[in-house]
């Protein structure tokens, strides 16, 4: 791959510096000029044998206008000068059109990062292993990636088809605008996932399914080997499986999913939903409605994890912030406009990169289940101190009746919605069931419903084992008195 000709070229830069000046001699007050590019190279499997190769190139340039206190957006991917300058030009006379808006303006000077000029200070870029890579290379690691003992399946049980995609993406972004802002972001990203159908002869001929997948922005640290024998693994647990009755259960949801539940909390905290009054968090700003051991992070500041971002769409400097600061939210996403609309300062538009901090350090979903099954109290009452109304600290010790509390963990939601305004949520899922037995049996076509601000009210725990190749740290969360229906 070469990576000269896969980043922004110094002609393109320049062609996005003169579309900022280009912006100005049409006649907008001032203009915001994002330039994108982006290069996808893959190669997919289908039951161990070359099935596609893929090569995308995609480049646009987005120009946002002020024109005489009226506002517009614009994208457009031709790339020519004279081209962008009549594109421009017929930009700033629509925006002419339009209804005035005195809430519309780039950030304050002082609030745009400083430090994203060079691109590579995020540390998610790696140039060398992309410019070592070949084609054929690319296509050498995927067919590597698809040979794993496939004879080790159990009995009774076939291997129908195996798709695997190993794929390597380098992404390029800068921001230009009128006041002098310039920000830049480079980031390479290596990619391999795998799914795969067996047939369980012995169950009737049910098809049970398993993906797996990993992702780093340096080579090195892509294990496409584990993706394999991972989701046949996963598909395995899927196979058979019980009918379990309604009621309420410990629930656990696992970081490959746990998403599901904490991003409507941070779009609830976003401007759009509050200015429009469509957020179930409105005037949550300082107030303790999570219990004390949620803690979640907006970390966008920490170079060389997946998702770091220094500098927001507007250019905005992010932070390391608390969002939610032992169970008190502490922080809204307002960009300019928005803040400007509802009276207040400025954040960033959006949360770059959630963090949800865990209350049992160490501790992984494969460990918490075992020790469960095992039917011992669950780590997260066992051996922990809190405190009590009076505030004196006690140990809370097991007893009879949670030892053996079945507990679904759930390790997929198959649709469902939310109300946004109201927080109320119906959600299918797919998992294991922990049984009082101790014995565990998957669980399909149950509903989990309620609300989000009640729902996190009975968090229980947050277990330690997010994923490092998810751009979002969030760990297996574990909730008491969850409503299953069947």
């Amino acid at each position: 791959m070469d990576v000269q000709n896969s980043i922004l070229t110094a002609a393109e830069i320049a062609l996005a510096e003169k579309a900022v000046v280009m912006a100005l001699e049409a006649g907008a007050c001032k203009s915001r000029i994002t330039l994108t590019k982006s290069v996808l190279d893959l190669a997919g499997t289908l039951n161990g044998e070359l099935d596609k190769v893929t090569h995308c190139l995609d480049r646009s340039l987005s120009i946002v206008l002020f024109v005489d206190g009226r506002y517009g957006s614009f994208s457009t991917n031709r790339l020519e000068e004279s081209d962008l300058r009549q594109f421009i030009r017929e930009a700033v006379e629509t925006v002419r059109t339009l209804t005035e808006d005195p809430f519309r303006n780039l950030p304050a000077k002082e609030r745009i990062a400083r430090d994203a000029v060079r691109g590579d200070e995020t540390g998610t870029y790696e140039p060398e292993s992309y410019d070592a890579l070949t084609p054929e290379s690319l296509v050498k690691r995927a067919l590597e990636a698809a040979v794993y003992d496939k004879a080790a399946l159990p009995e009774g049980f076939r291997m129908i088809s195996e798709e695997g995609e190993w794929s390597v993406t380098i992404s390029d972004s800068l921001i230009l605008d009128s006041q002098g802002t310039r920000c830049r972001c480079l980031d390479t990203l290596y990619e391999y996932g795998v799914e795969v159908t067996l047939l369980s002869e012995s169950g009737g001929g049910e098809k049970i399914s398993g993906y797996w997948w990993d992702s780093s922005p340096w080579l090195a640290r892509l294990d496409a080997a584990m993706c394999g024998p991972t989701a046949v693994k996963k598909a395995l647990a899927a196979a058979g499986g019980e009918s379990i009755p309604s009621g309420q259960y410990r629930m656990v949801v696992s970081t490959e999913c746990a998403s599901k539940l904490v991003n409507p909390l941070m779009t609830a905290l976003g401007g759009f939903a509050l200015q429009q009054k469509n957020s179930f968090l409105l005037d949550s700003l300082g107030k303790a409605l999570f219990p004390k051991r949620l803690t979640i992070l907006d970390q966008p500041r920490v170079p060389g994890v997946n998702g770091a971002r220094f500098y927001d769409s507007e250019g905005v400097a992010t932070e390391n912030v608390p969002v939610i600061d032992h169970g008190v939210v502490s922080r809204y996403f307002l960009n300019t406009y928005m803040a400007a609309k509802m009276g207040l300062s400025p954040t960033v538009e959006d949360v770059m990169r959630t963090v949800v901090v865990p209350t049992l350090p160490g501790t992984t979903l494969a460990h918490w289940a075992a020790s469960v099954a095992e039917g011992c109290h669950a780590q997260s009452d066992a051996g922990r101190s809190e405190a009590t109304p009076s505030g004196v600290s006690r140990q809370q010790q097991p007893s009879a009746a949670e030892a053996v509390r079945p507990t679904i963990i759930v390790e997929g939601f198959n649709g469902g919605n939310h109300n946004p305004a109201t927080g109320d949520f119906s959600y299918g899922i797919e998992g294991q069931a922990i049984l009082p037995d101790g014995r565990t049996v998957p669980v399909k076509e149950m509903l989990i419903t309620g609300n989000f601000i009640t729902l996190w009210q009975h968090l229980a725990d947050v277990l330690d084992d997010a994923r490092p190749c998810a751009p979002k740290s969030i760990p297996s969360l574990i909730f008491d008195a969850v409503d299953f229906s069947g």
